[in-house]
């Protein structure tokens, strides 16, 4: 069975198939010969032991016999070009029959005998079930110090960090997720970071998440895993690609919060300078101290309305849209910008005024000077405002919502 939108990949269905699963093991395959035999027999192992009716679809891209000998096993096989262990489960996903899918490496490190945690959380209307090695078992030698010490913790904690979870180890290949949030999901990384992208979403999406502990084994005797066989940089490549993926899709952390702090600390140092310099104890808080205020009060207003904007790209329920369209509407936006942007502009036309008069010349000490900073952070505002709500409701044909959602 072949796809008519892509007839590079092809289904190939053993002759003991399954009717009708509520689970599907999906997993990618890339000359795992020597493993695959015992992998299809531990996954029916395990899902005989969780009292589950389920299939097992091995996307495969190898060139040595790892198709033929799951297929005699009784795996579905979905046959792809090497296009990446993230495009794999894309490509599968139109061939996905369960309610439920269970992901992992067909390599016998990840012991899909025990998946009857992962059942029994479904079954409790779990939707994103995530393995855990740290909470689980870890065989000596199965995961390289540089991982499990550095690379690991490190990255799960700045994702902890960036997005408010809790997990504990967000590079475990062994995860769960329903087949209808993996359909919302819409996965798009090709490579790596599908493992982080996936963690993200569902932390955008609000999923139902738990964590079961798993046990990690070691590889088999005689088989490199993809890193070893890629070399020594390839760890490395995917921990930035990983990071990477968690800045994109994390940008709201760099921005929107941050953002707040400096604007709110713009207007304080701009504001109250406007009639002319202020003295606290030994400080003199004069004009210089106006245009530092002027210039943190435009970066935190761009990173807010950034950061906002970022909210509405990565909000799956609608409820942040929703919000902001109802903070800020399109006509009584514009209006309150045009106001602000044309008092700037009398305040500088006033400045303007003010310097012609005097033969050219601004005294240092003149409060037209304030006034005119001022004015100019009131043009900035208003401005950036008036951008903003263009943008804000141009998301509303962009990503298909719409301002009354």
């Amino acid at each position: 069975m072949t796809r008519p939108d892509d007839p590079e990949i092809e289904l190939l269905v053993p002759e003991r198939d399954v009717a009708d699963p509520e689970l599907s093991i999906v997993v990618p395959a890339l000359n795992e010969a020597l493993t695959i035999g015992e992998f299809v027999d531990w996954c029916e192992e395990g899902l005989a032991k969780a009292k589950v009716r389920g299939e097992i679809l091995i996307v495969d891209s190898s060139k040595d016999d790892t198709a033929k000998i799951a297929l005699s096993k009784g795996a579905r096989v979905l046959k792809t070009p090497k296009r990446g262990l993230g495009r794999a489960y894309i490509d599968a996903l139109p061939f996905i029959r369960g309610k439920w899918v269970l992901m992992g490496d067909c390599d016998c490190t990840y012991d899909f005998r025990e998946i009857t945690p992962f059942v029994e959380k479904f079954r409790a209307g779990g939707e994103f079930v995530m393995g855990s090695r740290f909470r689980g078992t870890i065989d000596r030698g199965a995961m390289p110090p540089l991982h499990r010490y550095l690379g690991t913790p490190v990255t799960t904690w700045i994702l902890n960090i960036i997005f408010g979870s809790r997990f504990s180890d967000i590079h475990c290949g062994m995860r769960g997720i329903t087949k209808a949030g993996l359909e919302r999901m819409g996965l798009r990384s090709q490579s790596w970071e599908y493992a982080s992208e996936m963690v993200l979403k569902s932390v955008h999406m609000g999923l139902r998440t738990d964590e079961v502990p798993i046990h990690f084994l070691r590889d088999r005797e005689g088989r490199l895993s993809h890193h070893k066989r890629s070399g020594w940089f390839s760890p490395w490549a995917a921990a930035w690609i990983n990071l990477r993926a968690m800045f994109v899709y994390g940008a709201t952390f760099f921005l929107y919060r941050p953002g707040i702090v400096r604007a709110l600390l713009g207007f304080a140092l701009t504001l109250p300078l406007s009639v002319g310099p202020l003295t606290l104890g030994p400080i003199v808080f004069s004009l210089h101290w106006m245009l530092v205020g002027l210039t943190l009060a435009t970066l935190g207003l761009q990173c807010v309305y950034m950061g906002i904007l970022a909210q509405v790209f990565f909000d799956y329920s609608g409820k942040l849209t929703k919000r902001w369209f109802r903070l800020f509407p399109y006509t009584r936006t514009v209006f309150l910008s045009a106001l602000l942007f044309v008092t700037g502009l009398s305040l500088g036309v006033a400045l303007v005024t003010y310097y012609v008069r005097h033969s050219y010349l601004l005294p240092i000490d003149a409060p037209i000077n304030h006034l005119g900073v001022t004015g100019l952070l009131l043009m900035i505002a208003g401005f950036a405002t008036f951008t903003f709500t263009l943008l804000l409701h141009s998301t509303a044909v962009a990503v298909w919502r719409r301002p009354d959602m």
